[in-house]
């Protein structure tokens, strides 16, 4: 372990906090600011401070096969030593990758265009979108994030909310996100997926009464910096029906949720079911467990469009040998050890844990997610949802001590997040929830919230309500 150590620290963690201080730009944050963990290696679902310490990951769905793969890695090396180039040059690994990669899609999504993150494809889905239809309005939903560069941080609320309405692009619209939970449309009402799609339908009208026309329509299949949104079953499908209808096209971007993570199914779009195909799917992060990597993959009549504009597409390292040959081994490692059906499994049982954790702690008002992508909902209240923004920051901080490492997300910042790598186990379901367990019960204890209490106000809700029916 000690020459582990000493080969993978080259520097005291005072010089690197001091240097990056120094050399890094000051809006890139660190997890954990105050006492930021050095992190030297990493192996499954395991990372490993410059003192051996072991943390159990359950947010990186970047190393979705597990932190340093040995396949994963042995592939990438190989090709290394073999040939690195662009795509100009023909290659077995390019047009095997594609394939592979089809060959999980619906027939309809027949053509890739390999980059190198998930804002690249975003920005490029754009393009397609933009120049497939002629038009140049983007509905997004509120909450969404889709990426760092300009034309993302214009179609992603969680970032620019912050900015004045000066600075807001014009032709950008921002659609309800089709949360259940806290949104407008909740899990008691009786068709919360067409009264959120009627809400987008409703905005397409609005814009095209000021002479605009909308180019598409893009969400992230399942909202992950939205706070673990779960769409209703039918949403995606009546949005698609309004959005080509005025002429534009939907764009899922899988970059935080495809590649097998929902469980059930591969891609999270399909958890809408089989009668819902969109016209534009961008993939990332996990796509190359740590390369940097993503792909866009649409229909032959956008890309045939996209051609008729008389400009070359050229990315340099887009589809090169290494990164399709580092995709193909991901791929493998997905079917050859289960990976889908391990989240599928290991999800379930993660998320009848956290359930049972919502029976005991009033804390904890909602449990939401499919497979491996799980969000653990913290209120003051449950009646009134106030946001338990400082508990949530405060377990999160408290189980680092206990190395365990979890994130808190969503508008409110009070969404726990697990997006583990696929590897995960019940026995790390088992450690995560029993330290939560027991933070939320002193946190509780001290701020003298009991369930018992909680579970009075929520009866007396419903009986208002039964009340107000029977009126």
């Amino acid at each position: 372990m000690d020459n582990i150590r000493m080969s993978a620290e080259r520097l005291e963690k005072r010089q690197t906090i001091e240097l990056r201080k120094k050399h890094v730009g000051p809006s890139c944050k660190i997890f954990f600011s105050h006492d930021p963990i050095k992190i030297v290696r990493a192996k499954g679902q395991y990372m490993y401070d410059e003192k051996g310490q072991r943390y159990l990951d359950c947010i990186n769905n970047v190393a979705h096969v597990g932190h340093c793969h040995p396949d994963v890695v042995k592939a990438g090396a190989q090709q290394m030593e073999q040939l690195n180039t662009n795509s100009r040059f023909l290659h077995d690994n390019l047009v095997l990758y594609a394939q592979r990669l089809q060959a999980t899609l619906p027939d309809k999504l027949s053509v890739c265009y390999f980059v190198n993150s998930g804002s690249e494809a975003n920005d490029l889905a754009l393009r397609l979108a933009k120049q497939y239809t002629g038009h140049k309005d983007v509905i997004t939903l509120d909450n969404a994030y889709h990426g760092h560069v300009s034309s993302l941080i214009d179609i992603s609320p969680y970032k620019f909310h912050q900015l004045s309405d000066v600075e807001k692009n014009q032709s950008v619209h921002v659609a309800l996100s089709p949360d259940v939970y806290r949104g407008k449309y909740r899990a008691d009402h009786p068709d919360p997926a067409t009264a959120y799609a009627d809400e987008v339908k409703d905005m397409i009208e609005k814009v095209q009464g000021k002479g605009r026309k909308i180019a598409a329509f893009i969400a992230e299949s399942l909202q992950s910096c939205g706070g673990q949104v779960i769409p209703p079953v039918g949403y995606y499908q009546k949005v698609a029906e309004h959005v080509r209808k005025a002429g534009g096209v939907f764009i899922a971007d899988e970059v935080q949720v495809g590649f097998g993570r929902v469980g059930t199914h591969f891609w999270a779009f399909q958890l809408q079911g089989e009668d819902f195909v969109p016209d534009i799917v961008t993939m990332g992060k996990p796509i190359g467990n740590g390369h940097p990597m993503s792909c866009v993959v649409t229909t032959k009549e956008v890309a045939a469009a996209f051609l008729q504009m008389g400009m070359e597409y050229f990315n340099t390292f887009g589809g090169n040998p290494v990164s399709c040959a580092i995709g193909l081994a991901v791929l493998d490692v997905i079917e050859k050890e289960d990976l889908q059906g391990n989240a599928l499994r290991v999800g379930r049982y993660l998320t009848d844990l956290l359930e049972k954790q919502k029976e005991k702690h009033p804390l904890v008002g909602d449990i939401r997610g499919r497979g491996l992508f799980v969000g653990v909902e913290l209120v003051k209240d449950r009646l009134k949802l106030t946001p338990a923004t400082a508990e949530a920051q405060e377990v999160i901080y408290r189980l680092k001590e206990q190395h365990i490492l979890l994130s808190a997300d969503g508008p409110h910042r009070n969404v726990l997040k697990f997006k583990p790598p696929m590897c995960f186990t019940t026995e790390d379901a088992d450690l995560a929830v029993e330290q939560i367990d027991h933070i939320l019960t002193e946190l509780e204890e001290a701020g003298g919230l009991k369930l018992h209490n909680t579970l009075n106000a929520e009866n007396e809700s419903c009986k208002r309500k039964v009340t107000l029916l029977t009126i």
